[in-house]
């Protein structure tokens, strides 16, 4: 019996915020798979270990986790005023598909790095020793990010002090800016608010009737009190994860919270469109011990949020929904800003620190109301980004 060999691709493993991912330069893909389509899918489903019935993915490079279970592609940009593009894949674990509705905040902070490090930067946009101002075009949204990457003796410094929650040692800090981060949805007429409401009465069947902000900022999003669901935005992972009920529930929330957002024409399309929208809890500041045993007073934060990725509670927090949440904090009205303490709808924020599972976070936004619309020029946090492992990914040749 004739097996088919083994074929590599270059490949880098980096970790980017509180995600890893398999990065590649389009140009190093297989032919077939340089272009949208079933032969690409079917190549990083491979690559990623997916799908797989036991939910390990230990065949392939994922980590079992919404946050591990992802891979990029980057090439050179023929837009004016942009470096690299950047396409975003969130590979599903248990089943055969890859989610490109959406960007992953997260790993946006290693594409500046990667982007640099691969040669598709042009060599006199990086400075000898100084900060690399990266302009990327994020290709699932249609937006832009520019990544401020720090260089030393012509390299990408990945090292320093910047600590991060949810990441255990320090690294060197990447400032991120979100730009003009409303995200444009097929469906949602381009406005951040689709429903053109800052606060709705979602209808979902066995919940209830709940007060929901749905918004399209870094990611669509839909937030819920936590109170209103039998939560006090206190919780870690095993609080929700390990609770089939509560899982449903929040699908459900999602699922309908999709359809009144007009991302999805029925019901049964959100079980396909697994990445977006996001779903959140807010609450008041509390005090609560992280999932690494530190302390998180409610005198550290202006509010809490919880989400949900892929079905699961995050560890952390998704840095495309830290975006929504900076942007629907400074927005007065919205159930984020009113958990921050924005009463009677007067208190207008630029930033924000909130508490999540594995810590606090600080993301800043500035918005502007003109015409009864609001709009948020940018958001702005810091993440950082360090190469795991470079080389070559080997999967089946006939696996795609």
């Amino acid at each position: 019996m004739a097996f088919t060999p083994q074929i590599k691709i270059p490949a880098t493993y980096m970790r980017g915020g509180t995600s890893k991912g398999v990065f590649f330069r389009l140009q190093d893909l297989p032919a077939a798979a340089q272009t949208p389509g079933a032969a690409r899918d079917a190549l990083l489903l491979r690559v990623i270990g997916s799908p797989d019935p036991y939910g390990k993915q230990i065949d392939g490079m994922g980590g079992a986790t919404s946050s591990t279970s992802k891979a990029v592609i980057v090439a050179k940009s023929e837009r004016d005023d942009h470096d690299v593009d950047y396409l975003f894949g969130q590979v599903s674990i248990d089943k055969p598909f890859v989610d490109w509705s959406g960007n992953c905040g997260n790993l946006s902070s290693a594409v500046g790095s990667f982007a640099i490090a691969s040669g598709l930067v042009e060599p006199g946009r990086v400075p000898q020793s100084g900060m690399a101002t990266v302009r990327i075009w994020q290709a699932n949204i249609g937006k832009t990010i520019i990544a401020h990457v720090p260089v030393t003796d012509g390299q990408v410094q990945e090292t320093g002090d910047f600590e991060l929650d949810g990441v255990t040692f320090p690294a060197a800090e990447v400032q991120l800016e979100f730009l003009d981060p409303a995200a444009e949805e097929e469906g949602a007429g381009g406005s951040m608010f689709p429903t053109g409401n800052l606060v709705d009465e979602l209808e979902v069947p066995g919940v209830g009737t709940l007060k929901a902000t749905m918004i399209n900022a870094g990611i669509p999003t839909i937030f819920v009190n936590a109170e209103a669901i039998g939560y006090t935005g206190a919780e870690l992972q095993d609080a929700i994860n390990g609770d089939p009920r509560a899982l449903a529930m929040f699908e459900t929330i999602r699922a309908h919270g999709a359809l009144r957002m007009g991302l999805i024409s029925s019901i049964e399309d959100a079980a396909k469109r697994q990445h977006t929208p996001k779903v959140a809890f807010v609450a008041r500041p509390a005090s609560y011990v992280a999932s690494s045993g530190k302390q998180v007073n409610a005198s550290d934060v202006d509010l809490l949020v919880r989400a949900l990725s892929m079905g699961k509670l995050h560890h952390a927090m998704m840095g495309t929904a830290a975006v929504a949440i900076g942007t629907a904090a400074a927005i007065p009205g919205t159930l984020v800003n009113l958990a921050a303490g924005g009463e009677g709808g007067e208190n207008k924020r630029t930033a924000v620190r909130f508490g999540h599972p594995s810590g606090t976070l600080r993301v800043g936004a500035e918005a502007v109301q003109a015409n009864g619309e609001w709009t948020v020029a940018k958001a702005i946090m810091s993440r950082s980004a360090r190469v795991l492992m470079e080389g070559w990914v080997r999967v089946p040749g006939d696996c795609f």
